[in-house]
Formats: C-alpha cells, structure tokens, sequence
C-alpha cells in the first residue's frame, strides 16, 4: 500500500474542480487526502465547502503583499507547511512567478479551459467561438513558468456548436474539467503519471 498522498488545492472562486476531486477522491478511495484548501480570496466560496468537509483552510490575501514575489514566498510556506505531495489549481487567478514554479516543478497541476496551446489566458470560450474552430476543450497539464503551457497530462475535447454562446460552451467544457482533473490527479498519486524533465511519462498499467 503507498502511503498518503497530500494535496494541497489552490482556489479563488467556487472550486467547482476542487469539489469534482472530492467526490472522486471519496467515491475511488484514492490513497490520498486534501491536507488544504487555500485561497487568495477570503471571499471564495470553495472556502466553505472545504470546511463542511473538514479540510483545513487559509487565507493569503495577495493585496497585503508588496509585490508577487512576497505572496507567491509566503504561499509557497503555506503549502510546504501543510506537506504538499501535490499541488493543485483549481482556478486559482494568479500568475505564479518563476520561483515558485520551479519550488514545486513536477508536483504543480492545472486545468486550463481550451485545447492547449490554442487560447491561453482568459476568455478562452469567447476566443474559440471568435475564431470559428470546431473543438474545443480542456487541458490539464504541469505548470511551468510559461502562464498556460507546460506539459500536457490529459485533455478532454468539446465541439463547438453552430449557436453557442460563452455560458453554453463554457458549461459543457466544465462538465469535461470535472472529468478529466480528478482522473489526472489521482494517475499522478498512484504514480501512473510523472513529469520527467520537460515530457510527461506514463506507466501502461493496461498489462495488470
């Protein structure tokens, strides 16, 4: 049996992957737990859900920080101070600095809401009905100090409907993040996925 996995989720809103990670997490029995929610927002919602489920929370403010090197310091103790075996941003709206990337290489996850690299940044919904593809989708992939790029884990593609909007594509991509996320992080702490420089590796498990 693997030893517990720690997680540590960075969020700034609702954490709605946060809470499709829970789900899995309880539902699969990952040989895991969450040892943290922290939030740069007192206000986010996710804060509470984290704490009805009696996961530990905390809140850095990014404004009572002097600059992004500070924040990004003292978050890097919060989450070294809880042990994190993995960290995962769970739409956490900051740019992290190239320190901070680099503290936790291999060990720091996102999801980003396109096809990578296509439409990094934001508005990626807007961006992919203006540019008239056809599929759309989400990435989960490791965090480099590139904002939005790094190697790819995972991706769940959606196609793009003749009248969609922003709400109605963004909402069908977020039911894939919802898929795809929770199954990345739990291949990373079963160890079926791994950053190996800049390539992600991958154990072929289909022979057991």
């Amino acid at each position: 049996m693997h030893a517990m996995k720690r997680i540590v989720i960075l969020i700034s809103g609702r954490g709605s992957n946060m809470e499709a990670i829970m789900r899995s997490m309880a539902a699969e029995q990952w040989p895991a737990q969450i040892a943290a929610v922290i939030s740069n927002k007192a206000s986010a919602s996710g804060l509470q859900t984290a704490q009805a489920a009696g996961i530990p929370t905390k809140v850095l403010e990014h404004r009572a920080y002097p600059d992004r090197e500070a924040f990004d310091a003292a978050l890097s103790a919060a989450i070294d101070y809880f042990e994190a075996d993995l960290v995962v941003l769970a739409g956490f709206m900051r740019i992290l600095t190239p320190g901070f990337v680099h503290h936790f290489q291999g060990r720091l996850l996102n999801i980003h809401p396109s096809l990578l690299p296509s439409f990094p940044g934001l508005d990626t919904h807007q961006q992919a009905i203006d540019a008239g593809v056809k599929l759309h989708g989400a990435t989960v992939h490791f965090v480099t100090p590139v904002l939005d790029h790094g190697p790819i884990i995972a991706q769940a593609a959606v196609p793009v409907l003749e009248d969609d909007t922003e709400a109605l594509l963004a909402a069908r991509v977020l039911q894939q993040e919802h898929q795809i996320y929770p199954r990345a992080v739990r291949d990373i702490i079963e160890g079926k996925v791994w950053l190996d420089g800049d390539r992600v590796r991958r154990r072929d498990t289909s022979t057991h």
